[in-house]
């Protein structure tokens, strides 16, 4: 990967979407961090949902009870680059968990959910962000200053997934790993409110035979082409 340092111009929104395991949400931390701003992964705000509402015993089939059952977990919510905090207490590791994951998506496709989190979501990315998500240049942030689809063939999306979980000493089989993932596109793709698909102004990037560096590589130079980003000549960092 490149080693410049890049200078965006103010408030910048990249939106970076995908399907689970496409590499959007390592991509996405990569830009961030090259283009010097936060990275706000939309994911991880449905596992946070999930997590809640695990906890509070509510089930994804009433949207409007979810939301309820939120509101006093929202209300201590920080959205930090290292994850999210509740109460000052980081829930991130708990929400990268498998059993998260998979509830997620089923709360994810709840429209009131997704509605009554747009604001919350928007209200971050104000001050320039990369997002990442199912449906963040078609529905969070339909005026994002670019737009990009990451994409990967689904047993190279389920190779990597099962390559995390082999790393958390989790027994599950590869094709095991396949069919959940093919089970998630399909809820995403044909969930009624926000589904998952490419906006219209978004560039595609197929990365199942790319590195992650060669797709952060080829972002930065969409990017600089098109005079939103610029290379800093003096080396240094944007907020050095």
């Amino acid at each position: 990967m490149t080693n410049h340092r890049w200078q965006a111009i103010n408030g910048l929104r990249v939106a970076v979407d995908g399907p689970a395991g496409s590499g959007k949400g390592t991509v996405a931390t990569l830009l961030a961090k090259e283009l010097g701003l936060p990275v706000l992964d939309s994911g991880l705000l449905y596992r946070f949902v999930a997590h809640a509402a695990s906890i509070e015993g509510v089930g994804a089939d009433d949207g409007a009870e979810v939301l309820r059952g939120l509101a006093p977990y929202l209300d201590k919510l920080e959205w930090r680059q290292a994850g999210i905090f509740v109460d000052g207490e980081d829930w991130t590791p708990l929400l990268r968990s498998e059993e998260v994951g998979a509830q997620a998506s089923m709360f994810a496709s709840l429209p009131e959910v997704r509605n009554g989190l747009l604001a919350t979501q928007r209200r971050l990315a104000a001050g320039g962000c990369v997002m990442d998500g199912r449906d963040i240049g078609t529905v969070v942030l339909p005026d994002a200053h670019a737009k990009f689809f990451l994409t990967a063939s689904v047993r190279e999306r389920a190779r990597r997934r099962w390559r995390q979980l082999q790393g958390q000493d989790a027994e599950v089989s590869l094709n095991a790993v396949a069919a959940d993932v093919e089970a998630r596109d399909k809820r995403d793709q044909e969930r009624q409110h926000a589904p998952l698909r490419k906006a219209s102004d978004a560039i595609s990037i197929d990365s199942t035979t790319l590195s992650i560096d060669d797709v952060v590589d080829r972002m930065l130079a969409i990017l600089e082409r098109r005079k939103l980003i610029r290379a800093r000549k003096d080396g240094r960092g944007p907020n050095e």
